[in-house]
């Protein structure tokens, strides 16, 4: 058995001692007879990973009292109506940060639910980037305001987050966790599992709690934000399995010396490839370089031809993934918490040579 080197932007790459302690008590866990999957979501088996995984990204987050964390269904998309569902009540209007794909997305959705005001929109520029705080056009009275920290697509990351009176709402499913946070700056952050947290099929999002209880009365209960809370993520059955992943892997960054020491690592990470990426005629950012982001790094070839050999022949050499996403096209290098560093700098040393080779 071999382990190639995974640079999807999701499902993504896990650590491989995430999979191995997953292997090991697949079938019997802990002595019960039985795998996490097949036993009840309210026996002292499971209850007892559940609410380590609670527990576990609480600390690692720095999560304040008065907010809760949630395990929910339905990935992040599901996360672009729950928001406006229950944090914008009759008659308010939202306000919306576009910067990308994801953040279209986000509005669209919003859209069909009620009052949606674009804050600021500079989702189709080339090269990508994020808002800075002077464009914003804010509602006075807005419901929200509501950014994506990380446009997987395009490579261009928040690195200053806006400031509003609104309650600050981010979907940080592709960098959640890459980085130190003021979690009492934000209102509510979701984020789907795939990329930086465990596999996919959970959502955790974080609310504070006084906001969870703003939801209108014609929101049915299993789509309030409250009902989970109060039944402590075990509303209806919860992806099981993927929670106890989650339970690891809040395990695995806790042993690497938590969020801090992760985002030293990712600085470095990222640092290599931007600087061959700088250092090179050849290759090209696409994300203008104050808001680079250090989990999807994203650069062109001279032309199409050439980023086809290049994916076809780094394959070959053991590194998948690298193909842009269908709607952009180019290169992008998905380069979580999970990524391993020999990974990068194998990465680097093919750019080089491919360089050099067709140049």
């Amino acid at each position: 058995m071999k382990r190639i080197y995974n640079f999807s932007a999701g499902p993504a790459t896990l650590p491989t001692e995430v999979l191995e302690d997953a292997q090991k008590e697949l079938l019997d866990y802990q002595g019960s007879g039985m795998s996490i999957m097949e036993m009840s979501h309210r026996g002292k088996y499971y209850d007892a990973a559940h609410q380590e995984a609670l527990a576990n990204f609480r600390e690692l987050l720095a999560v304040p009292e008065d907010y809760s964390i949630l395990f929910m269904q339905g990935g992040a998309t599901s996360q672009f109506s729950f928001v406006p569902m229950n944090l914008r009540l009759e008659g308010e209007t939202a306000d919306y940060i576009n910067s990308g794909a994801w953040s279209k997305k986000a509005i669209a959705e919003a859209k069909i639910l009620g009052n949606t005001h674009i804050a600021a929109d500079c989702g189709s520029e080339i090269p990508t980037r994020q808002a800075r705080q002077e464009e914003l056009d804010l509602t006075l009275g807005a419901a929200y305001l509501h950014c994506c920290s990380n446009e997987t697509i395009s490579g261009a990351q928040i690195k200053e987050f806006p400031v509003s009176d609104a309650p600050l709402v981010c979907d940080m499913s592709s960098d959640i966790l890459c980085r130190p946070l003021d979690i009492s700056k934000f209102g509510l952050i979701y984020a789907g599992a795939q990329k930086n947290l465990g596999p996919a099929g959970v959502s955790l999002v974080i609310i504070k709690n006084e906001l969870a209880e703003r939801v209108p009365e014609t929101v049915p209960a299993m789509f309030r934000y409250s009902t989970h809370l109060k039944a402590d993520s075990l509303y209806n059955t919860p992806p099981t399995f993927g929670i106890y992943l989650l339970c690891l892997v809040s395990r695995w960054l806790k042993a690497k010396g938590g969020v801090a020491a992760m985002e030293e690592i990712n600085e470095r990470k990222a640092g290599k490839l931007y600087d061959a990426i700088d250092a090179s005629s050849f290759y090209s950012g696409t994300a203008v370089a104050e808001f680079r982001s250090t989990m999807n790094v994203t650069f062109r070839l001279p032309t199409e031809e050439f980023e086809k050999t290049f994916i076809a022949e780094a394959a070959k050499q053991d590194m998948d993934g690298l193909k842009g996403h269908r709607s952009v096209g180019g290169i992008r290098a998905s380069i979580y918490n999970a990524f391993p560093e020999a990974g990068v700098d194998a990465l680097v040393a093919f750019m080089k040579d491919f360089e050099q080779t067709h140049g």
